[in-house]
């Protein structure tokens, strides 16, 4: 029962993306060609949503369920490690057809190639963590 909630946000989460088509081939290569601002609506709602979350829970200093206090930690800034990043992300983007996200709701719409990409996926993020402590900083 505990984890009800969180599937109800799941499932919530899965009809809004694909409700807005986000998890759209289509609207996602239109992006990319700057054919249409429809999925950068989106991405900026996101963003500014985020925002607004992050400045209520320092505002609150809102705790989570297990009562510690949600703490954000600066990072440090490294062009190399953000463009190495970015290029990574944006490869697995244009790759895969859909970001992070919209994988599992595709899968939840019937389209279980991406179980194959979302074991990609994780096993790149544990490949990573192998590796983290060795890379420069």
């Amino acid at each position: 029962m505990k984890l009800a909630k969180f599937t109800l946000v799941g499932i919530l989460f899965g009809i809004v993306m694909t409700k807005s088509e986000a998890i759209s081939w289509y609207r996602i290569q239109e992006m990319f060609r700057f054919q249409s601002f429809h999925m950068y609506g989106i991405i900026g709602v996101a963003v500014v949503v985020g925002i607004i979350m992050v400045a209520l829970i320092k505002k609150t200093e809102a705790k989570t369920q297990q009562g510690t206090p949600i703490v954000f930690h600066d990072k440090s800034f490294s062009v190399p490690r953000y463009l190495y990043g970015g290029i990574l992300f944006g490869l697995g983007w244009a790759l895969s057809g859909a970001c992070p996200g919209p994988m599992y709701t595709l899968v939840g719409n019937g389209v279980t190639v991406f179980v194959a990409i979302i074991a990609s996926a994780l096993l790149g993020t544990y490949c990573y963590g192998l590796v983290k402590d060795k890379l420069p900083h």
